[in-house]
């Protein structure tokens, strides 16, 4: 840690004490505490990084703290009255005693952050595991966006959860495969610094898609050591990591990463699984104090897929459990994209933050869910492609007030995204190759604008956050498939309110109620079909607490509702409309994390929900594939010698797989395990094993209605994808 005396700081207001906390990179560190260990007092670092602390004099000791940095005593040798201490924070390990129970509405954010460090993700996979109730589930070969679950929501891949990376959305709106597609698979795990979640539809800054919750990843500004890693598995699994700093001076940083992925899978069809990850940053530190980040990434990615096989077929022998009824199944997907951030802190406690993006994204996929159904003769095979650029730009503006003895800080924001989708495609195909029939063709030009204003008031133990969003929307679609040119446009409106608060009576204690207004847009070609449900609302609400009896124990519980206007899906598979009308949802979470000394790392989540369709008829009332109970959590070891690793679990209940709870969408509990071995400061060996009970479990799971070659009639049921069976994989990692 650095201290700095600078003169010509402003005045943040009257105080013995006072000051501003940045990091290496001089960003502002925002919730860090200063204690004053002689006098039991106590504040927080606000956006900016200032703070101020009553009553303290010379002779007391002042404690400074914040999850990820080094924590350091500082003796008050002399009065500082006037906002001229500058302290530099060093990063460090994230530590469970680090986070600190206060009026704030992000303390679970911060533990997820030590679930991060303390179990770091294999692959991109597993990111969004790291949020807790949040499951995923694989069907396409791995290279498909993941099948996604939360709170009582199959969210298909992404239709209730908003999903961003430094400020750039990964959900694609009128996507070809359907509303909400959230691929992920272009974040490297390695460059992830911190995961910022929120359950729910309570917060100002997020927009479409925040129902169920919202997940935001910030990748590392800088590479504390660089890295190269060669890791190998079963099923001819090989990938290659190489992370390098190129450049490292007190005003700029910049670093490259590379992530090369190859898989023949575990299928009995070879998968040819292809993955390519390009990503660098940027990031430069003005004179003024102001910074300026430059990310730009590439992603491509190719792959064959067995698809989702019946269960009669198994049980007759037809196939193996890791068989197909059509192999030619698969796809290719890539992603380019540059992303700029700037932020400045200004006098008198007003912070700017802008942030702009634009990216080139191609997809194409080729599916059969039903086999022989509707063309005995070529099969059921169907492809969906698009080409689209999407750009945008975000505008933040805050303010600081301190009012005696209390803080309020307003917030105002507006921002732009327009997608350009070229050549929207759903099409019945042959062997990939030969188009049957085009069932959907066109351009589609989606525009959101949007502007919110929020202020929170930091009153003694008191915080109240309250919140308005005005989102507007226009929809435009140029089908291809009329016999004349057609340009179809509408727009829309909407207002979403959010209302929290939290009562925080010690460092120990938190209370808090949770309320607001949230949307999912619907596909473009959807609304212009039926234009009475553009943006269909939901209304939630939370009642819920923390509490860390001890510095090494948290837990954490929650009572939650949330109400859905209309569940109306663009089923991107046959290019049809699903209004599945208002539904109901309600549930709890629960969570405890437990450092339980030096070597051991303790942590599990569960919740249980319970959905309901309001419109449909007493027994027929179910929502299929919405989870009821899951359970994760593990065991993590550390600092033993040179051995580090750990045991995670996660188990997801049965659940009903139709709307009548006729048929069952089976549970699964899987087991994983990782170990690493330090042989000295620059080499380690890594090993990990995925399902290492060989637990036969469906990973993704569909009641579906199809019909095999020689069959007379069709037949529905459970149609679905084998989860992985036992694999290994081992590495080898060289830090320098």
């Amino acid at each position: 840690m650095q201290i700095f005396l600078l003169c010509t700081l402003p005045v943040f207001c009257q105080t013995t004490f006072s000051g501003k906390i940045v990091d290496d990179l001089g960003k502002p560190i925002s919730e860090a505490y200063i204690m004053n260990k002689t006098e039991k007092t106590f504040c927080y670092s606000n956006e900016n990084g200032k703070f101020k602390l009553e009553d303290t004099k010379i002779g007391d000791l002042v404690e400074v703290g914040a999850l990820g940095f080094k924590k350091e005593l500082i003796p008050v040798t002399k009065e500082v009255s006037n906002d001229d201490l500058i302290i530099v924070m060093s990063e460090d390990a994230y530590q469970l005693k680090e986070v600190i129970v206060r009026p704030t509405l992000s303390i679970l954010n911060e533990v997820v952050d030590v679930d991060l460090a303390i179990t770091p993700v294999k692959s991109s996979q597993e990111i969004l595991r790291k949020v807790p109730g949040l499951f995923i589930g694989q069907h396409a070969g791995g290279g498909k966006a993941e099948q996604m679950f939360l709170r009582g929501f199959d969210l298909d891949h992404g239709t209730d959860i908003s999903i961003n990376v430094d400020g750039m959305p990964v959900n694609m709106v009128s996507h070809a495969h359907g509303q909400g597609y959230a691929d992920l698979h272009f974040l490297i795990p390695e460059s992830i610094k911190s995961v910022d979640f929120g359950k729910g539809p309570y917060y100002a800054e997020k927009g479409n898609f925040n129902t169920a919750g919202y997940v935001d990843f910030e990748t590392k500004t800088i590479l504390n050591k660089n890295v190269a890693e060669i890791q190998l598995g079963s099923f001819g699994l090989k990938r290659g990591l190489g992370m390098i700093n190129v450049l490292n001076t007190n005003k700029d940083k910049a670093y490259l990463a590379s992530e090369i992925i190859t898989s023949e899978g575990y299928f009995e069809s070879p998968q040819d699984f292809e993955r390519i990850n390009l990503f660098g940053k940027y990031n430069h530190l003005f004179s003024t104090g102001s910074r300026l980040t430059v990310a730009a990434n590439h992603f491509q990615s190719t792959w064959n897929a067995s698809g989702q096989i019946p269960e009669r077929a198994i049980i007759s022998g037809l196939i193996g459990r890791f068989g197909s009824i059509d192999d030619t199944e698969g796809g290719t997907t890539s992603r380019t994209s540059i992303n700029l951030g700037f932020s400045k802190a200004f006098e008198n406690d007003i912070a700017l933050k802008m942030a702009a993006f634009t990216s080139n994204y191609q997809f194409q996929l080729f599916s059969n869910f039903t086999f022989f159904l509707n063309d005995p003769d070529n099969g059921d095979q169907i492809k969906q492609k698009e080409n689209r650029f999407v750009s945008g730009l975000n505008l933040n503006l805050s303010k600081t007030f301190d009012l005696e003895n209390k803080l309020l800080t307003i917030t105002t924001g507006t921002g732009l995204r327009n997608d350009r989708i070229k050549d929207n495609e759903l099409s019945r195909t042959l062997n990939r190759n030969t188009t049957v029939q085009n069932v959907q063709l066109g351009n589609v030009t989606e525009r959101n604008t949007y502007a919110f204003l929020s202020g929170k008031l930091k009153w003694n133990r008191w915080l109240f956050d309250l919140g308005l969003r005005l989102d507007a929307f226009t929809f435009e679609y140029s089908d291809f498939l009329q016999n004349s040119f057609t340009r179809e446009k509408t727009g829309d409106m909407l207002f979403t309110p959010k209302i929290n608060m939290a009562y925080t009576p010690n460092n120990k204690v938190q209370f808090y109620l949770k309320s607001g207004v949230g949307f999912h847009s619907n596909d473009t070609r959807v609304i212009l079909q039926n234009t009475e449900q553009k943006l269909p609302k939901s209304y939630g609400a939370d009642i819920g607490t923390i509490w860390k009896p001890t510095e090494e124990v948290l837990f954490n519980v929650a009572l939650w509702t949330l109400h859905s206007d209309q569940e109306f899906v663009y089923v991107g598979d046959e290019g049809i409309v699903e209004p599945n009308g208002k539904s109901v949802r309600y549930g709890v979470d629960l969570g405890i994390r437990s450092q339980i000394n030096e070597h051991v790392f303790l942590f599990a989540d569960a919740t249980y929900s319970h959905a309901r369709s309001l419109e449909a008829k007493d027994g027929m009332d179910h929502i299929p594939l919405a989870p009821g109970f899951t359970l994760s959590g593990g065991l993590q070891l550390s600092k033993m010698k040179n051995f580090s690793g750990g045991l995670t679990y996660r188990y997801l209940g049965n659940r009903p797989a139709n709307e009548d709870f006729s048929i069952t969408a089976d549970g699964y509990f899987v087991t994983d395990m990782s170990l690493n071995y330090a042989v000295n400061n620059n080499i380690s060996l890594t090993f990990g094993i995925e399902n290492m009970f060989n637990t036969k479990w469906k990973e993704a799971q569909f009641v579906t209605n199809s019909r095999l070659a020689g069959e007379e009639i069709a037949v529905e049921e459970i149609h679905f994808t084998p989860g992985t069976p036992f694999s290994v994989r081992t590495g080898l990692r060289y830090v320098f």
